[in-house]
């Protein structure tokens, strides 16, 4: 864009300019003000939930509590956050009227209007959380169908990719039909070893229903939690008989010409050695990338025997429950153990249970008798957002796909907890909990220079700041006069200035980051 140009008579005007964090000199030469860090927070009592506030500068000293960076530290990159569109949750989002469903969607997924959600674990046939009984894709041989999932759940997905087309979904089975296994159930049993290539027909089939779809399920696991057989769709599999199936399983896939990703176990933190025993029994299968771990048994410092093995882990399930918990309660804790044990230990992926519950932890046909909670709660035509959600807000509104976890210095149990990522355009995000029982007043140090904050009791922050190097800096084209700025730190800046030696004129342009002046 280019405003008037009236003539301008006198030469060598010296320019001024003081932009959103970016000064020129004199001489023309682009000079980036002190960072600023951007704090957005949610307190235990709900005060402030997501709540931004402002900026804090990097002309602090460093605190007794200090978190200080380290970029050359490198570890895992982040691939999303999210949670279960369960056949209960879809049913509740689409029982809203569409006024309110588009609201309460936009929320969840969109990147700039909402908390922007990227990963789903979408459980392939009926759980303990379903609107109706239970069922699979071919309860009957032969006859194989995803069409009760496109009643409910399929339109809450594709709405959801809609916001957002970047989500990542995973693909995770709570029982095979029950044909197919011992005791000829839905509920417990054992797969048969004579329908071990049945059953990876079957999943090949329904990733090839999904995908007809638009709906790509990048990742797989083969069995939700295979240690626990009890009275709603699930089976055991044990380590052995699961990294057997894995090879008929790759194979079949292989053969259908699918990429997908397979992980092992998708359990709980207590039996690390379970993924383990399926790596070892399955060396040069390169689509087993990982592990999946729940939290509902051990802690998240498990995770880091399977990084120790060379391979990726994502944190697939956890749900909050209502009989002593608190928002103050699940905040602090999901914070804590979901986002920075979880991360600090290799998790890729922070993903809740259930995407939406009603007012009974419902519905649901399991052992959920605490109430558990989804990520929101609807009830009687209305939404309420509980800590999960802003528990991941935290996470997805900040750290993108692809971020690295950097080095950074943090507190144990008790403390102020941390993890920190690099995003991909050069930008870093902390997440931090603060668990101890009083305010704590915190420094963020990066590249020598320190932000200060105090972080109530119990609450949750993010802050996020351009790194001293400024990696994401775009060089503008010169412009009249010979001068050039460089813009930092803001999407457009504004530049007016009288043009210099060659007499021309009072020009202005707009210069937006990443592009070229005509």
């Amino acid at each position: 864009m280019s405003y008037p140009r009236p003539r301008a008579r006198a030469a060598g005007v010296a320019l001024a300019l003081a932009v959103a964090g970016l000064g020129l000199t004199g001489t023309g030469t682009a000079q980036a003000a002190d960072p600023v860090a951007q704090v957005w927070v949610t307190t235990p009592d709900g005060t402030k939930k997501l709540a931004s506030e402002g900026t804090i500068p990097f002309t602090a000293t460093p605190q007794t509590v200090d978190i200080r960076i380290d970029a050359n530290s490198k570890a895992q990159k982040f691939t999303g956050a999210g949670a279960s569109v369960t056949e209960a949750s879809a049913h509740l989002i689409q029982s809203l009227p569409a006024d309110k469903r588009a609201d309460l969607m936009k929320s969840l997924f969109s990147p700039s209007e909402g908390i922007g959600l990227n990963y789903l674990r979408q459980p392939l046939g009926s759980t303990d959380f379903n609107s109706g009984g239970f069922y699979t894709y071919e309860d009957t041989p032969g006859q194989f169908s995803i069409s009760r999932e496109q009643q409910e759940i399929i339109p809450v997905l594709k709405q959801a990719t809609a916001l957002n087309s970047s989500i990542r979904f995973m693909g995770s089975p709570w029982s095979p039909p029950a044909w197919m296994k011992t005791g000829n159930s839905l509920n417990g049993g054992e797969l048969k070893t004579d329908q071990y290539q049945a059953y990876a027909d079957y999943l090949v089939k329904a990733i090839k229903a999904y995908g007809q779809q638009g709906i790509t399920l990048t990742d797989l696991t083969v069995q939700n939690e295979p240690e626990f057989a009890t009275s709603y769709p699930s089976m055991s599999m044990t380590s052995s008989q699961q990294a057997e199936f894995f090879k008929v399983l790759d194979r079949t896939l292989t053969a259908h010409n699918l990429p997908t990703n397979l992980l092992a176990y998708d359990h709980n933190w207590d039996h690390p050695n379970y993924p383990i025993e399926v790596f070892n029994s399955t060396q040069g299968i390169s689509r087993i990338i990982g592990a999946a771990f729940h939290c509902y048994g051990g802690v998240p410092s498990a995770q880091q025997q399977i990084v120790n093995a060379g391979k990726r882990v994502f944190f697939t399930e956890c749900s909050g429950t209502d009989t002593t918990s608190t928002f103050a309660d699940t905040l602090s804790w999901h914070a804590e153990n979901l986002v920075v044990q979880n991360m600090r230990n290799g998790g890729e992926t922070v993903i809740n249970w259930n995407l939406a519950l009603d007012q009974n932890g419902g519905p649901h046909q399991g052992h959920c008798t605490t109430r558990c909670n989804g990520v929101v709660e609807i009830a009687n035509g209305n939404v309420t957002r509980g800590a999960e959600y802003y528990v991941l807000g935290h996470v997805a509104k900040f750290i993108k796909p692809g971020a690295t976890r950097i080095g950074s210095t943090s507190q144990g149990a008790g403390g102020v907890q941390n993890v920190a990522f690099q995003n991909p355009d050069g930008s870093r995000a902390a997440y931090v909990v603060n668990t101890a029982t009083s305010a704590q007043r915190i420094s963020i140090t990066d590249n020598n220079q320190s932000a200060a904050y105090t972080l109530p009791a119990g609450a949750v922050a993010t802050l996020t700041w351009q790194n001293g190097s400024n990696p994401g800096d775009t060089q503008a084209p010169s412009v009249p006069g010979g001068l050039a700025a460089t813009a930092s730190g803001s999407s457009a800046i504004d530049l007016r200035w009288n043009a210099s030696s060659d007499n021309t004129a009072v020009t202005g342009y707009r210069i937006y980051r990443g592009t070229t002046l005509a």
